[in-house]
């Protein structure tokens, strides 16, 4: 199992740093790192015993909940953060995401590896060919999220990202920014939205009764995979959290959409 190699945890807190780059730089949290990167650990391990991808979202889901408080602390401070994009909108979130956590404790893995691919590929076409995303677009300034967005996208955004242990930065940033947010700060506010989704996913995992025992594992989530994540990440965001807001906008954008294809590869490459 993981969490009786060392070599295996070298490279997830080698991969835990770059999720602290990540957290900062583009509201991740983590999940779209940590979810390929675990699969593909726990799969070259190959314990029969253990459910490669839920333990794989589970234990995301958990290091998720750690980097986006610590992001969202550093974003708060460098008063980044604008409470009208948060509140309610976080609340619906939450909700979903205590739905999606569920449905994926009842989800087999291999279809929710098929569902995370998925998810990428819809993200990756959508800012590509629909204008807003690459560049702002031409307006007065930020446009307010509708009634229509806050609920029902809410917890769209909630049940989606829990299910996938990938935190919703994918969903919330697109959206933010066709509101007319630049990226800093559109990906800075995927910080605090992220915190209800692994809050709730953290707790389902740790409690799911189908999760099979195995020792360091509560429920799903593996404890010394996550330990080794977080040591690599916590560092790095307080380092990275410097250097944020001062990178272009259009290079950003563009960035951002290449971090998703680079993770689709290592999802596709990890399950071949």
């Amino acid at each position: 199992m993981l969490t009786s190699s060392f070599d295996l945890l070298l490279v997830l807190f080698l991969f835990g740093c770059l999720t602290g780059v990540t957290t900062v730089l583009f509201g991740f949290g983590g999940g779209f790192i940590t979810v390929p990167v675990l699969y593909g650990s726990l799969t070259v391990a190959a314990d029969s015993g253990t459910d490669a991808m839920h333990v794989a979202v589970a234990t995301s889901t958990a290091v998720m909940l750690v980097n986006s408080l610590s992001a969202t602390w550093a974003q708060l401070r460098a008063g980044r953060l604008r409470r009208e994009y948060m509140w309610p909108l976080s609340a619906f979130v939450a909700a979903g995401a205590v739905a999606g956590s569920c449905a994926a404790t009842w989800t087999g893995g291999p279809l929710l590896r098929v569902l995370f691919a998925a998810y990428l590929v819809v993200t990756i076409a959508d800012s590509l060919l629909r204008r807003g995303f690459l560049a702002l677009p031409d307006s007065s300034g930020p446009a307010p999220l509708g009634r229509f967005t806050t609920t029902f996208g809410g917890v769209g955004i909630g049940a989606v990202a829990a299910c996938l242990g990938v935190g919703g930065s994918v969903m919330t940033v697109p959206l933010l920014r066709r509101r007319g947010l630049a990226m800093a700060e559109a990906t800075a506010m995927a910080n605090p939205l992220s915190v209800p989704v692994a809050a709730a996913g953290s707790v389902v995992y740790l409690l799911a009764a189908a999760a099979p025992a195995h020792p360091g594992q509560v429920g799903y989530v593996d404890l010394a995979a996550c330990a080794a994540l977080l040591s690599g990440s916590l560092p790095t965001i307080a380092l990275v959290k410097r250097v944020t807001g001062r990178v272009p906008d259009r290079v950003h954008s563009v960035a951002y959409l290449v971090l998703l294809v680079l993770v689709l590869l290592a999802m596709v490459i990890t399950g071949a």
